[in-house]
């Protein structure tokens, strides 16, 4: 192929990239780049397409975890996920074998559940959510920090 090819492919796949932002085709374009490198040094089409298959998945095997890791670092958290870890007072005893329990998380009721089906946490009491199971807050009881 020629080395133009590679480069329009590339473009292409920029693009691509632009659009949808899902860090995918960014990798390709990688590819692209080296194999159009290759062809400009007279590589063989069947070396160039295998020089771009190697770097394209290459690059997309050992440095995509990093790039999302490095993207997702200042992503805003979703409503649930900001709930995690987030300590709320229980506005309804909770009780796993009753199937009772709320709290009021960011102004909405939330059905919340034990953690353990040995724990109740009566109304009033602090609890901190340690995960979210469909619709309902799993926590476990929270005690708060005397600090002298």
């Amino acid at each position: 192929m020629d080395a133009m090819v590679w480069l329009a492919v590339m473009i292409v796949l920029i693009v691509i990239e632009i659009i949808t932002v899902g860090l995918t085709t960014i990798w390709f374009a990688g590819g692209a780049l080296v194999a159009m490198f290759v062809s400009a040094l007279g590589g063989g089409m069947m070396l160039q397409i295998i020089v771009f298959l190697i770097v394209s998945f290459a690059l997309l095997i050992f440095t995509r975890p990093f790039a999302i890791k490095y993207i997702k670092k200042n992503r805003v958290k979703t409503n649930y996920e900001g709930i995690i870890g987030k300590v709320v007072r229980i506005t309804q005893d909770v009780d796993n074998i009753k199937e009772t329990g709320c709290a009021i998380v960011n102004g909405q009721e939330w059905t919340v559940r034990a953690a353990d089906n040995e724990n109740k946490i009566a109304a009033g009491s602090l609890a901190k959510v340690v995960n979210i199971s469909g619709v309902k807050l799993i926590v476990e009881k929270y005690e708060e920090e005397i600090t002298v």
